[in-house]
Order: C-alpha cells, then sequence, then structure tokens
C-alpha cells in the first residue's frame, strides 16, 4: 500500500439528511484537508462519527466509544484502581491527580483516568482523530451512566509539544503513550494504528514530547511502552509497572498530594 503523507486529506460522507448541518460545519472546521477524493472517509452514520480508509483492502472504519464495548467493560470490570495504568500514575485512596493525556489517540485511557475520578485533558494533534473524539465526548454526555464521568474531560486539538511548553494551568500527572514503529507484517498491528499511521504519516519526535512534558508535569510523567521495548529517552525512568503485554515507565518529580 502506498504511503499517504501526513495531513492526508478526507472526504466527509452523510447516511442520514438529519447529520448535514453537522457535516457542513465540520467541512468548515476542517477546510483545509478536505477533498473529494480523498484517502479517508468521515462518515456520519446514525450511530456515530467514523473515519474510514478508503481502499479496497482498508480494515473496518474506527470511532470513539466511551458507552458500550470493551471501554465498558473495562470501566466495570478491569480492576479499578488496582490496575498497573492506575498505579503508574499514582492513583491512591484520596489522591486524584489532574492528569493530561498528551497522546489521546481514540481515548480509552483518558475515559478510564476519568472514571477513577481524575480532572483529564486530552491532547490531540490530528483535527480529524479530534473530531472523532468529540463525537464521542458528545455521545457520552448524552448517556445516563457516564455523564458525569465525561464532564471531568477537555479535549483540546494542538501540538502535545507545544501544547505542554505553553500550558499555565499544569497538570500532576502527564501521560504519555507515544506511536512507534510496528513490523509490517506483525499480527498485533490493530486497525486503529494502522489507519493512524497512515493519516499521520511519518512517526513525531518522541523525544521531544517527553523534553516538554518533563518541563510541564508537576508531580511525574508516564510513558506506555510495549514491554519488551526500549525506553522513550537514555533517562532510566524511577520505577516501570508491567501488565501482560505493557510496560509504564514512571518518571517522578515529586511525591501527589492528596485531594
Amino acid at each position: 500500500m502506498r504511503k499517504i503523507m501526513p495531513h492526508a486529506t478526507v472526504a466527509i460522507k452523510v447516511s442520514r439528511s438529519q447529520h448535514q448541518i453537522e457535516a457542513d460545519a465540520l467541512s468548515e472546521r476542517l477546510a483545509h484537508l478536505v477533498h473529494e477524493p480523498a484517502p479517508f472517509n468521515l462518515e456520519f452514520t446514525e450511530q456515530q462519527l467514523q473515519l474510514r480508509l478508503n481502499t479496497p483492502d482498508a480494515p473496518g472504519p474506527i470511532y470513539v466509544d466511551f458507552v458500550g464495548g470493551k471501554v465498558a467493560h473495562r470501566r466495570q470490570f478491569g480492576g479499578g484502581r488496582g490496575q498497573p495504568i492506575a498505579k503508574a500514575v499514582g492513583l491512591k485512596p484520596g489522591i486524584n491527580p489532574h492528569i493530561v493525556d498528551a497522546t489521546a489517540g481514540l481515548g480509552r485511557d483518558s475515559f478510564l483516568f476519568a472514571s477513577l475520578g481524575c480532572r483529564v485533558t486530552m491532547v490531540e494533534q490530528s483535527p480529524v482523530i479530534a473530531a472523532l473524539l468529540e463525537d464521542g465526548l458528545q455521545r457520552g454526555l448524552a448517556d445516563k451512566q457516564i455523564t458525569e464521568i465525561c464532564q471531568h474531560i477537555i479535549l483540546v486539538n494542538a501540538d502535545s509539544a507545544d501544547y505542554l511548553q505553553r500550558c499555565t494551568d499544569k497538570p500532576d500527572v502527564i501521560y504519555l503513550d507515544p506511536m512507534y514503529p510496528h513490523r509490517e507484517k506483525s499480527a498485533l498491528v490493530k486497525k486503529e494504528m494502522r489507519l493512524f499511521q497512515l493519516l499521520l504519516g511519518e512517526l513525531p519526535n518522541n523525544s521531544a514530547l517527553f523534553a516538554a512534558a518533563l518541563g510541564c508535569a508537576k508531580k511525574r510523567v508516564v510513558v506506555k511502552r510495549p514491554k519488551g521495548a526500549e525506553t522513550i529517552t537514555t533517562q532510566s525512568p524511577t520505577m516501570s509497572i508491567c501488565s501482560k503485554n505493557t510496560r509504564y515507565d514512571v518518571y517522578v518529580m515529586a511525591a501527589l498530594p492528596p485531594r
């Protein structure tokens, strides 16, 4: 498959006329990226806004779902504050840090943090992925079971390193789940990662992002990595917390205060 350059264009599609106003507003907001035809379709369906690669061998669409599926199962049965990811960001009784998820993606980890009582700022550089996140948040706010959780999440569409360098409301914790190279034939490459890599193009400068995070976080920076991967930097983490396939490298600057 040919490589799609960064900021790949999208075509906006509407399956039902009642979404036309939303589609027009999104087209105006993403005017610099909207083109017909395009390698990607942003589709307004009856259920959600979704992104689909416009090729014959494309995987299924991706979208943000905080209400059901794996996110709902994780919220109900994932282990709460006993999960490795929760321990990595420092969650303990009475400690609910403000977390900036600087690589928000589809927002699953951000939603988990919010469901455990944290105030969360999601930062996503891609305006297309940010549109999916915004749609997912709106649907989450409309669902009575998770309205309160979604009220603890703020979405920012910005370059993460730039945002962290300019941030005035400095968070307690900055969480990073940076993209990393996959082997092309690996069966572990998820469809969303494949679409992200095609949509965004070259991998970002993770060293610059990590440096910005260290300069912004008040208490700690947490970096999610595949279990056997190298650290994001030559600086050794204060500690690492592992699950079956994932490692969380924790860089501690100060203890988290109760709140």
